[in-house]
């Protein structure tokens, strides 16, 4: 078995059902049901809320009502699969392309059907930005189409990537406990702690950046 074994779903403790982890965040979602609120429920109010009006500017005021529904739901998953990541034995979804993919290539492809065929001309500009020499066109031409097709693989690649690095290197640093002095090891317990951090900030951080870069890119279609 090598390194990255642990990420492989089928070597993980040999159960075949570690991708039901994608779904435990179902159960945390606080209920919007409740007679009185939590804090904890306000506190989640208030950040949809608050991602609501970010997105509304994005997309833009007079789109379909509900439009930024779809991109917070999406938030609210990657957030939730990636600090569940963190706990002790939960299979990390959200580290594998297979997951990441899923999420972004439909989105991306729904985009550019929607686009191309309702707004065709819209999305032909698009291919050649505003002040380009004419002997520059078809290179430019050439580079947006390349950048618009590897946009979903960028979006599944980053979140992928940025999970399994954290979690390599905490894995990496657990390892070498056994072999360590008492000095050593209260160094990398604080050394570890201030990664977990890290890696609650950086959860945070991937979710928020796919949502908003699925919300830049469903504007540009508009």
């Amino acid at each position: 078995m090598n390194l990255f074994s642990s990420f492989d779903p089928s070597t993980n403790f040999n159960f075949s059902i570690n991708w039901l982890s994608t779904l435990i965040g179902i159960f945390i979602i606080p209920s919007m049901f409740w007679l009185i609120p939590s804090r904890f429920n306000m506190l989640w109010m208030k950040i949809i809320l608050t991602l609501h009006k970010e997105f509304k500017i994005l997309i833009g005021y007079n789109k379909t009502q509900g439009s930024t529904l779809i991109f917070i739901s999406l938030f609210s998953f990657i957030l939730f699969n990636n600090f569940l990541g963190l706990f002790p034995y939960i299979f990390t979804s959200t580290s594998h392309m297979t997951l990441t993919l899923t999420l972004a290539l439909p989105l991306w492809l729904s985009f550019m059907i929607y686009g191309w065929l309702n707004n065709t001309i819209h999305m032909f500009a698009h291919l050649v930005p505003q002040g380009t020499p004419s002997i520059l066109m078809p290179f430019m031409v050439c580079i947006e189409t390349i950048s618009n097709i590897i946009r979903p693989g960028t979006l599944a690649v980053r979140l992928s990537a940025n999970m399994i690095a954290g979690h390599l290197l905490m894995t990496l640093l657990g390892n070498t406990g056994p072999t360590l002095n008492i000095f050593s090891i209260n160094f990398l317990i604080i050394v570890q702690i201030l990664l977990l951090i890290l890696e609650l900030a950086v959860s945070m951080i991937q979710s928020y950046v796919f949502a908003i870069l699925s919300t830049l890119y469903s504007s540009e279609v508009n």
